[in-house]
Parts: C-alpha cells; structure tokens; sequence
C-alpha cells in the first residue's frame, strides 16, 4: 500500500510538470501561427493509450512514461520526422519563422518550470510558513554518534559555525551543505577550528546505505524508549517516556552525559533523577557491567524538546507579500544546491555518481502517506530540477536548440538540418546512457 501511495504522487506530480513543460512550447508555437501535430504526455511508441485529434493536434496520453513531447511542424526532434524536413519549407512551420521566435519556443518549457517551482515555493511559505531548528540555537553543540562525521574530526559538543564560509540557517540541512562543500569551521571549547571535507565524502555518504539518516544530531535528553526484557531494571520504577536529567545527584542534561556517567557506575545501583510528565522523581537504577540500563533510547519530538527548554524553534508565518520574496530565496537556494551536487557529480573522484538515480530513486522521496505540504514541496523542486536539466546544452534538450539557435542569431549562419539530425541523435544517445545509468544505480541499490 506504501508503495502504491509513493507511485500515485509520483506519476501525479510527473504529468503536471511534463504537460505544463509542454504547454511552454505549445502555446507560443500556436501564437507564433505554427502547427503543433502531437501533444502527448508520456510516449506512444507504437500505439497510444488514448489520443483524440482536435483541429490539426492530436492529443493523447502514451504509455513509455519518460516524459512528454509536442511534435512542432518544421522541427528536427525526438521523432526525427526526416521526410518532412526534404519538402520546400511552409510558413505554418517551425523553420520558416524567425529565430526570435524558434528561441522564445524552445525557452518557453524551462520558463514555465521555473515560474511553477517560485509559484509553488511562495504558496507553501504563505499556506505553511517555516518551521525549523535554527542552527545558531544548538548552543550546546551536536551530537556525533556516526563513523562517518568522527571522520570528518567532530566530537560531540562542536558548534558548526560555517561551510564554504556561509553560515547555516537550518540545522536540518547541515548534510546536504556538508554534502555540496568543500570546508567547514567549527568552534569547539571556545575556538574556532577551520577543518577539510574530504573529496570522497559524497562517496563515504553513499556507501553508508539510503536508511542510514542525517550524519549529525541535535543533542537530546535521555529518554526512555522501551525497558529490555532482559534488562536488570524491568521491575524497577522506571517507565517508558521517563527522562533521566540526573545521576547520584548529578546534574545531567543530554543523553551522551548520561552516557558517561553511567560507564562509571557498572556493576552498581544508582540514585537517577527522572522527569516524568511535570513530576520529577528519584529512584534506584542497576547498571550493567558494560555500564547500560538495559533500555532503548527515545528520540523527543521537536514540540517537546522547546516546552522542555532543550531548543528554541523557529515558527515563521507569511502575509503573501512577504511569502513572495521568501519563496523566491527558497528556489534559488534549490537551484544553487542543485547545481553545486551537479557538478560533484561530473567529477568521479567525488564518488558523487553513485548517488546518480533514476525513477525508484525519485518516487521514493515522496512519503508514504499523503501529505499536501511535503508532495508540492517535492513538485516545486523537481520542476526547478526539470527546468534546469532542459537548460543544458545538450543536443535533443531544449538547451541544445537554444545554443544553435542563439549561434545562428549571432553569426547569421543557420545550422544545416543535416547537422541538426545528427546532433539530435547524438544528444538522443547521450540521454539514453544516462537513463540507463541512473536507473541502472536504483537497481543495484536495490539488490544491496
């Protein structure tokens, strides 16, 4: 059932931003009076699912769900239409217009993806606001339990300061800054310490596997998940949801103190100050020989954290004025980070290409119950995403056509059709590749 609900928002938030994309070319092809003869969602090799001529376009849906495409008159594209570029040109045709106006066309996707993903991004600010931990109330430090940060040289109790010189707003997205930078500053016991993130960190990230979670924590209060059958305490006053804050008198605040405390008491009974709902009380606890309880520890949800003094939370709501600029810092934020992990990708040292995905690896980003806030938050960023990957210049995407459309705007000189079919087969082969790639890596994954 999960896996049905994770499906049915991916192909719902597919088909809006391929039939939208498609109607960024539609629309200015007819103003420009050219004759669009297909408008699909999907692709219909061989045969449509459904399809329905209305004027001179044929409207259907297809049934390879990689995409969409309009077919535009006079135009060498996916459908590599040769025999109707070899008759005389016709005015209703693509390349009987203006260069001007073939540019306005092929730009007309990558504008409506763009203008969605702001649109989306300012609505969700003025409907939802932002809720988040700001990373400068973490005034304590965070909490490294993970191989992967120890290597990086943190300790528990460090202050991320900055990455690449900026500081962090959200300390939700410290591992995708980690993630898209190249140093970091921290402060620890009062100093400020300037460390390296090593080239092969996106590759060490990967290898951790997808259910691993964040590389640092906030540091949280013990509190107590579930008491071991096993456990030398099972009988004892202990409860679960209790929150140990003191040991023999001592003061204890995070679970990693707690830790250490209790390491030097195995093998002996110990007075533990524990907060129960509003109630503080002190019972007696054994401690293990390695030093344990004999429990599982339980994360505290971020609204229980701030009632109990731990974090202070940013809850920030917009008028739709101040949504506006507020959506509009969301996208180019999305659109920075987008490309910064693009470019690790390029660069095989960084290990980035692992992390390359395909169609599993996108529809499992949506979540497995319905959500309206998280599923136009996926949408807005993949329209950013899908607008800027038709931007590359890469013969069979739009920014393919742009560069020689803008090289003939320049030099005055048209590419011949000739060269344009085999650019176009070329970019074809190069898109296959990297489908096959990525989808090739969600099945590896898979099978790990």
């Amino acid at each position: 059932m999960e896996i049905l609900i994770k499906a049915s928002q991916f192909i719902l938030s597919l088909s809006l931003l391929i039939v939208l994309h498609e109607l960024g070319h539609f629309i200015p092809a007819k103003l420009f009076k050219i004759r669009v003869e297909k408008f699909y969602l999907f692709f219909d090799y061989k045969f449509s699912i459904f399809k329905k001529k209305i004027g001179e376009t044929v409207y259907g849906i297809g049934w390879i769900p990689l995409g969409g495409y309009v077919k535009i008159s006079g135009m060498i594209d996916e459908s590599m239409d040769t025999e109707q570029m070899a008759l005389p040109p016709q005015p209703w045709e693509f390349r009987s217009k203006p260069a001007w106006q073939r540019l306005i066309i092929m730009l007309g996707g990558v504008f409506v993806n763009f203008v969605l993903g702001i649109f989306i991004y300012i609505c969700l600010m003025w409907a939802y606001g932002e809720k988040y931990l700001p990373n400068e109330n973490v005034t304590d430090g965070v909490w490294v339990q993970d191989s992967l940060a120890m290597n990086l040289g943190l300790k528990t109790g460090d202050k991320i300061l900055t990455v690449d010189g900026e500081q962090i707003k959200k300390f939700s997205g410290l591992t995708l800054e980690f993630i898209n930078g190249n140093n970091f500053q921290i402060e620890r016991n009062g100093v400020v310490i300037d460390k390296e993130i090593p080239t092969n960190f996106i590759s060490q990230l990967m290898d951790r596997g997808k259910n691993a979670g964040p590389i640092l924590y906030p540091r949280y209060p013990f509190a107590i998940g579930k008491i071991s059958d096993d456990s030398p305490n099972k009988n004892s006053a202990l409860k679960p949801k209790d929150i140990i804050t003191g040991i023999n008198g001592n003061a204890l605040k995070y679970y990693d103190e707690a830790e250490e405390a209790l390491f030097k008491y195995k093998n002996q009974e110990v007075t533990a100050t524990i907060l129960r709902g509003t109630e503080t009380k002190e019972i007696t606890l054994k401690i293990t020989e390695k030093g344990k309880l004999g429990v599982l520890f339980s994360a505290i949800p971020a609204k229980d954290l701030e009632r109990l003094g731990y974090y202070n939370l940013a809850d920030i709501e917009y008028s739709f004025t101040e949504a506006i600029p507020a959506g509009w810092n969301k996208s180019w934020k999305t659109l920075t980070d987008y490309v910064k992990q693009l470019k690790k990708i390029f660069n095989p040292s960084t290990g980035a290409y692992k992390g390359l995905g395909g169609f599993i690896s996108i529809g499992s980003i949506f979540p497995d119950e319905w959500s309206a806030e998280s599923f136009w938050n996926i949408t807005a960023f993949l329209s950013i995403m899908l607008g800027f990957m038709n931007l590359l210049p890469i013969p069979a995407l739009d920014g393919g056509h742009v560069v020689f459309t803008l090289w003939e705007m320049i030099t005055g000189k048209k590419p011949g059709d000739k060269f344009l079919e085999y650019a176009q087969v070329v970019g074809f082969v190069l898109l296959i590749a990297l489908l096959l790639f990525a989808n090739g890596n969600d099945i590896f994954r898979l099978f790990q």
